[in-house]
């Protein structure tokens, strides 16, 4: 792999509000040193959907040298809000690589079943169930939502290179049908379960005979036991706010099983490595809107959902790096590991 990368999320922004409450510069560079130098990384795939959080992590990361792809990630908006988003961090993008940074531009995440505009249904999960719940209908759906992302992303990637003379790609679901003569990658959110895992790996093969680099976002797994036969579905064990979309709880008692993340890592990274893959990041560093609770009811300890490969405290620091509030898991060594010798 030429990008051996991580996610480093700088929050989602919903209805005005930010998954990640606090915001502290400090801790920001001190967390994107860690991936370079502890998690052995040389590319870092920064997603969120505050412009200016964006941007700023962006500058730590160039001032250490990694790779940037600088990806703004909209939730529940529709196309003309997308777009405004979009151009603004074009132009924050274009800043850092006209000073010398390295910068992959990502024009979106997911946008058709994250956003309004492409598929029926108001939520991210009304827009899933309507999609998979009528399988007679499906290819239809299925064609629609693709001929308007793919007249979005039309206007978009013109919209981007105006602004932004890198590279340019977008994070992918495969159902979409992306046009990738758009883009200077091919790029998936590739996240294996149970249902597909006898064919993955050749899945993977037929994805890097296309022409130009491709790349893999998106893929991990929750944290408790059993989470990565459905690691699609893995976070779907928590109970959130109807109108925020804040976690609140888990739906039943897990076991914690941060040995079966390691492995369900370990395992994508392998095949990737040796399947030719150009570039990849592991979803994700913290998901700081999933605290770790060790005691009390096992329900509360929502860590267990996040794919984060460090557990986050709300009321200390962790011993590891006594400075910053949380604690690796075992899949940050295996990253770690991995990265060292690829």
């Amino acid at each position: 792999m030429r990008a051996k990368g991580i996610c480093y999320d700088t929050g989602f922004v919903r209805d005005g509000g930010n998954s990640r409450a606090r915001f502290d510069p400090a801790v920001v560079g001190r967390e994107l040193a860690i991936i370079r130098d502890d998690l052995h990384c040389n590319a870092v795939h920064i997603t969120g959907g505050d412009p200016e959080r964006l941007e700023l992590a962006a500058r730590h990361a160039a001032e250490l040298g990694l790779e940037i792809w600088f990806s703004p990630y909209p939730l529940e908006l529709t196309p003309d809000e997308i777009l405004t988003l979009i151009a603004d961090c074009a132009e924050r993008a274009e800043r850092l690589r006209a000073r010398g940074a390295e910068v992959v531009f990502v024009t979106g995440v997911e946008l058709s079943v994250m956003n309004r505009g492409f598929l029926e249904g108001a939520s991210t999960d009304e827009r899933l169930g309507r999609l998979l719940g009528d399988p007679a209908r499906r290819p239809e759906r299925i064609a629609a939502a693709g001929a308007r992302l793919d007249s979005f992303l039309r206007e978009a990637v013109a919209v981007v290179r105006e602004r932004f003379h890198g590279k340019v790609t977008y994070a992918a679901i495969q159902f979409e049908g992306v046009d990738w003569d758009l883009f200077d990658f091919t790029t998936y959110e590739l996240i294996r379960s149970a249902e597909v895992a006898d064919r993955f790996r050749d899945g993977v093969r037929g994805l890097v005979t296309r022409p130009g680099p491709v790349a893999i976002t998106g893929f991990g797994t929750a944290t408790w036991r059993g989470a990565g036969d459905v690691a699609p579905r893995s976070m779907e064990v928590l109970d959130s706010d109807e109108v925020t979309g804040a976690p609140l709880r888990l739906t039943r008692e897990l076991e914690r099983d941060e040995e079966g993340q390691a492995a369900y890592l370990s395992e994508l990274l392998e095949i990737f490595d040796s399947e030719g893959v150009d570039s990849v990041f592991v979803f994700l560093f913290a998901l700081y809107n999933l605290p770790h609770r060790p005691d009390g009811d096992p329900r509360d300890d929502l860590d267990l959902a996040s794919l984060g490969i460090v557990k986050v405290f709300e009321d200390r620091n962790g011993d590891t790096y006594p400075d910053l509030p949380w604690e690796p898991k075992a899949a940050f060594a295996t990253v770690a590991d991995h990265y060292r010798g690829g």
